[in-house]
């Protein structure tokens, strides 16, 4: 069995991205990481050379400004990654995004188990979501998300990145039964206003320069639909958690079970996503009666 690992970063020095714990969080289960970088000027590249990894492939890439729409610029980019990768599965992390140590043996297991069951197209994974402080948990995000691919089913990075589609049919998957930990969320105030600006624009078409500051050394986290995180942070993570030095929001956290914020925003989610399935149906009723 063979392991590609594939990622994506720009300019992650510059809006703290944690991707070297990421990298390194991989490393250990792949026979080669596929890095696609993209234009950067803040170190990002030069930092790189600290993982000192022979299993490290970079793929120098240039981010289209005219792709300014939906996030659809980052699964552009991972599909160039995933495109370079030559093993049995391509394994995806973000570069927000952390393997615990004590999981590793349960994800190689998954794979050894399912790589000659082509029945199976990717490997999911559940999720630990941080938000604002690295003992903050928001159970409303997404809570898995397929992170290994068959190399030869082809499966497609789509959207804004986050998950993988085959054109035919949605991807068969089974569960490795591990986490992802992903700390998109926590960062100091003014590296949080600053790649959410950056963020946002990929999504909304505004002209944001990579590399560019928000103002303000404030930002506006939510965190009313948090809960406590009782659990250990994967060891790649320590410096990073030792090193907080900003407050959280100040915020009585409840159990989820009890917390009339996280049953609010449930709702919303899923009302949201009955909208769209609704707008589907429709639009499929009215090709089907033209």
């Amino acid at each position: 069995m063979q392991v590609s690992g594939f990622s994506v970063v720009r300019n992650a020095v510059r809006y703290d991205y944690p991707f070297l714990e990421s990298l390194r969080s991989l490393l250990p289960l792949v026979d080669e990481l596929v890095l696609a970088v993209g234009d950067c000027d803040d170190g990002t590249i030069e930092a790189l050379a600290t993982l000192n990894s022979p299993k490290l492939k970079v793929l120098h890439t240039v981010w289209d400004p005219a792709i300014r729409s939906g996030g659809l610029i980052i699964s552009q980019q991972t599909n160039l990654a995933l495109d370079a990768c030559q093993g049995d599965w391509c394994f995806y992390l973000q570069a927000d995004e952390i393997l615990h140590e004590n999981d590793l043996d349960r994800i190689d297991s998954a794979m050894r188990k399912y790589v000659d069951r082509p029945q199976i197209d990717g490997l999911t994974f559940r999720y630990h979501h941080f938000r604002a402080d690295y003992f903050y948990r928001d159970p409303l995000p997404y809570r898995r998300q397929t992170r290994i691919v068959r190399r030869t089913c082809g499966a497609r990075s789509y959207g804004d990145g986050c998950g993988f589609r085959i054109a035919d049919h949605k991807l068969r998957t089974a569960s490795t039964g591990a986490w992802v930990y992903h700390y998109g969320h926590v960062k100091p105030p003014r590296n949080m206003s600053a790649k959410m600006d950056y963020f946002c624009s990929l999504y909304d078409g505004r002209q944001v320069q990579p590399g560019s500051e928000a103002s303000g050394d404030t930002f506006g986290w939510d965190v009313r639909s948090c809960e406590p995180f009782r659990g250990t942070h994967p060891q790649v993570m320590a410096a990073r958690v030792a090193a907080q030095d900003w407050s959280a929001p100040p915020c009585k956290l409840t159990p989820r079970w009890r917390n009339q914020h996280y049953y609010a925003g449930l709702a919303y989610k899923n009302s949201r996503a009955l909208r769209r399935w609704a707008g589907k149906l429709n639009s499929l009723l009215g090709r089907k009666a033209g």
